[in-house]
């Protein structure tokens, strides 16, 4: 290429390792930023999956979740932007001081460095795009089973973004550089930004701490950003999975809760299949939208539950009414401690649930979120769903609902008023849901009898075997009855969570990448620097171990910086984030640490890479 453009192109390719390490950190931060901003669109922040799939319970939790992950992403991608682009054009000073010592103007340099900048910034941008994309549709394909391109405008967004950020940083160095003369350029007090020798003259310190430590303060700006960026990334790995861990296992327990192990249901084939199609929502399931919950012929007679009763592997029988019905929001009204000043609490919001009936002494899978569930001298109160607090007991600006507490107010169902006492995580019809006591569910409704029995098996008792025994006597006594495991479907419920948790904790492993190329591409810096210096140690007699020892240093150095700093931000900022009354568990724990170490370790590993090279280097080619 003879053109203008032909010089930064083919200087571009002479620099293979640098120019690929450029790029793929660039595209690393673009499609991890992108690939995030899509994930939480589909999952709450303004997607349209999150309404189908998940209660809104849950849907809060991961929107505040994603929230700081998302924030924490979006700064490493700003950290790397900026301190790769530094770095590359920083890398250019002496090439800068040749060109101009050869006589070309200024303006002709700093063009063709521009043009570099350009490039790089142009490709890595558009290659970010593309995989963000690819990671989007290849994620949703494995959790929804479906593609539907959510808020598509944040990819040109995301594009210029990074666009401007990379040339507004790699202009900088550009900048500074115009302005030296050709000797400046190439000499060693401004090559790669040396600031004046630092003085640590500690007899007490190795020659190679010494050397090492020197060379780290010569170059403060490159380690106070390379510290900078691993403190961030630190950060990130140490909130994505100690919240990641902690949520998931918390998570997860709630849905275990809404149908425990062992448990079993009798109920008339109809009616079953349709709490399968409301218990499956996580995976889809469509529910019969006119079905009848009231119809007296989905009873379960009481003969039934005697025979139930007297089965030897029956530890407990749990009977209860579930109807579909229209419910209201009751307001009520507290008093401020500081004035006595009486507030208004909720509004008179209306929605529709399933309301369900249950014997608080035999009930023991329902898990409470907030509060208390029903206890036996309860009368008038009610436990709902997290779906109906978020939808119909939050504060709404729209409404002028500025105080809500759903722990202080009401629901009506049936022109009957029942107090809130607690709430709960259910996925059953996607925690739209209520429960009542029984007695007062049907002296409301003028039901007699419950439409669905849950059964309780012994531990040492096969549940297949029990099952079968189960519809046996069942249909003996009514036909219409059948037996329900839901089991599989509390399976696919908890795999289908744990899916999207694993793509959180899947995406700092592109910042965890990511900085160890810049990591790399900073010892490579160092070392360049320090080249005839080494070779100076190496010609009076220094044995490569110790030129590799002060490389492994300086590396150990900055990646324990950050580690301690972005740890401990990290696990505040964890904290912060936590749901209520976490799970957390001894393996969890285990798992966490083993995680955190395991970035730790392998930025290390993968920084020890130059180091190796520069102790297998010649003296003659340190020298050169």
């Amino acid at each position: 290429m003879n053109s203008g453009a032909g010089f930064p192109v083919n200087d571009l390719f002479r620099r293979r390792f640098q120019t690929g390490l450029a790029i793929t950190t660039l595209t690393l931060s673009v499609s991890s930023t992108l690939f995030l901003l899509f994930f939480i669109s589909r999952l709450g922040l303004g997607g349209s999956f999150s309404a189908k799939t998940l209660t809104l319970g849950l849907n809060s939790i991961f929107s505040q979740f994603n929230f700081f992950l998302g924030g924490l992403i979006f700064l490493v991608g700003i950290v790397l932007t900026s301190f790769i682009v530094f770095l590359m054009m920083t890398q250019r000073t002496r090439d800068f001081g040749l060109i101009k010592a050869a006589g070309c103007p200024n303006s002709l340099v700093a063009g063709y460095f521009m043009t570099e900048l350009l490039t790089l910034s142009f490709i890595g941008c558009s290659l970010g795009l593309f995989f963000g994309f690819i990671f989007d549709y290849a994620t949703s394909i494995f959790i929804f089973s479906e593609y539907q391109l959510v808020n598509w405008w944040l990819a040109p967004v995301i594009f210029i973004v990074f666009l401007v950020l990379a040339i507004f940083f790699g202009l900088q160095p550009i900048f500074k550089v115009s302005k030296m003369s050709a000797a400046a350029a190439l000499s060693q007090a401004k090559y790669f930004g040396l600031s004046d020798e630092f003085s640590f003259k500690s007899s007490r310190i190795k020659l190679g701490w010494r050397i090492a430590v020197r060379s780290l303060f010569r170059r403060k700006t490159a380690t106070i950003r390379i510290i900078l960026f691993l403190s961030v990334v630190f950060a990130l790995l140490t909130v994505s999975v100690t919240g990641g861990i902690v949520a998931k296992d918390t998570t997860n327990d709630w849905l275990g809760n809404s149908v425990s192990d062992g448990i079993v249901a009798v109920a008339d084939s109809n009616f079953g299949r349709q709490y399968e199609l409301l218990l499956s929502k996580f995976n889809s399931g469509k529910e019969v939208e006119d079905f009848n919950y009231t119809d007296p012929e989905l009873g379960v007679k009481s003969d039934v539950i005697d025979a139930i009763c007297l089965m030897t592997f029956v530890e407990s029988v749990d009977p209860r009414l579930i109807v579909y019905g229209h419910v209201k929001e009751i307001a009520n009204f507290t008093v401020a401690e500081d004035s006595m000043q009486i507030l208004p609490v909720g509004d008179h919001r209306e929605g529709d649930c399933l309301v369900i009936g249950v014997d608080p002494q035999n009930i023991d899978n329902v898990g409470a979120m907030k509060g208390r569930f029903l206890s036996s001298n309860d009368s008038l109160t009610a436990v709902i769903g997290d779906s109906v607090s978020q939808s119909m007991y939050s504060p709404s600006p729209s409404r002028y609902v500025v105080l809500s507490d759903p722990l202080v107010q009401s629901i009506q169902f049936n022109n009957t008023n029942f107090q809130i006492v607690g709430l709960c995580v259910d996925p059953l019809n996607n925690g739209f849901v209520t429960y009542v006591p029984l007695e007062k569910m049907m002296a409301t409704t003028g039901l007699d009898r419950p439409n669905i029995v849950f059964i309780k098996i012994a531990d040492s008792y096969p549940v297949d075997r029990a099952v079968e025994e189960l519809k046996n006597i069942v249909q003996n006594v009514d036909s219409s009855l059948d037996v329900f495991d839901f089991r599989e479907i509390v399976k696919q419920n908890s795999d289908f969570l744990s899916s999207i948790w694993s793509i959180i904790l899947f995406l700092p492993v592109f910042s965890l990448i990511s900085a160890s190329l810049c990591l790399v591409g900073y010892l490579m810096l160092s070392i360049e620097e320090q080249r005839h210096e080494f070779g100076a140690l190496r010609a009076i007699g220094a044995k490569p171990r110790v030129i590799f020892s002060i490389s492994v240093i300086q590396s150990a150095s900055v990646i324990f910086s950050g580690f301690a700093v972005g740890t401990s931000l990290g696990v505040i900022i964890a904290l912060m984030i936590l749901i209520a009354d976490p799970v957390v568990t001894s393996s969890s724990i285990a798992i966490i640490i083993c995680w955190i170490l395991s970035g730790l370790i392998g930025i290390f590993l993968l920084s020890l890479y130059p180091s190796f090279k520069l102790a297998k280097t010649s003296i003659l080619k340190l020298l050169s």
